[in-house]
């Protein structure tokens, strides 16, 4: 079984192959997310300790969180479901998938190291991976820079320097597009906003005062023609029992 072992604090992965099931005992039966202390891999694994993130079996099909089997089963995949991506809008597929419990018939198993040992791994933990890209949230670059909120956050974007071509001039780094800023723009189009929105509840409450005040009306115009209706009735009556009698 292979074991792709990543280290997030540096950046790096290493991919070991194991032949000795014996040494893999500590994998066997655990599920997806689990944590498996590494000495049973050898010494200079010692006080390791990596947390089961996937992997695929022998035939290639992958594990899938919440299948609680160490076999392969045939699922109704959609949109928003791991290991499928829809091709047109709404579909659906039936895919084989396996099971989230490791067992010895896994090819590749994916962990990544959550707690280091007392030794440096060549390759894993001795050096370090530069990030391609910078953050491009506000808060993230406040928070890697060590910023103020007075501080302006354009003049800390990390930009990235584009490889130059033969007969062309250089060319500019390129920087992300600051996420979250707040610019006097962004505050202009936030009280145009809250303005529309005085105004809309302005113009509603006057229509709402105005269809008050026309019912209101409606509602007196129909009393009184009640009204009228019957004291008509009432003189219709009264004359004719002054007839009769």
């Amino acid at each position: 079984m292979k074991l792709n072992i990543a280290y997030p604090q540096t950046g790096c992965q290493k991919l070991i192959d194991i032949d000795d099931e014996r040494r893999l005992q500590g994998f066997f039966d655990k599920r997806i997310s689990a944590e498996v202390p590494a000495d049973s891999l050898g010494d200079e694994w010692k006080g390791y300790r990596f947390r089961i993130t996937g992997g695929n079996d022998k035939q290639g099909f992958p594990m899938k969180q919440g299948v609680l089997t160490n076999g392969r089963v045939r699922l109704l995949l959609s949109k928003g479901h791991s290991c499928y991506r829809p091709r047109r809008a709404g579909e659906r597929k039936r895919k084989s998938v396996r099971g989230c419990i490791v067992d010895a018939a896994m090819s590749v198993l994916s962990l990544v190291v959550v707690q280091k040992g007392e030794q440096e791994i060549p390759g894993l933990t001795d050096k370090t991976v530069p990030r391609r890209l910078g953050p491009k949230r506000v808060g993230k670059i406040r928070k890697l820079f060590n910023l103020e909120k007075a501080d302006d956050v354009r003049q800390y974007v990390v930009r990235r320097p584009l490889p130059e071509k033969e007969g062309k001039p250089k060319r500019k780094p390129k920087a992300p597009k600051i996420q979250r800023l707040i610019t006097p723009v962004v505050l202009q189009r936030k009280r145009h906003r809250a303005a529309l929105k005085k105004t809309h509840a302005a113009k509603s409450n006057e229509a709402a005062a105005s269809y008050q005040k026309l019912l209101a009306q409606r509602q007196k115009e129909a009393r009184e023609k009640r009204h009228e209706r019957q004291q008509r009735r009432r003189r219709l009556t009264s004359a004719t029992h002054s007839t009769s009698t």
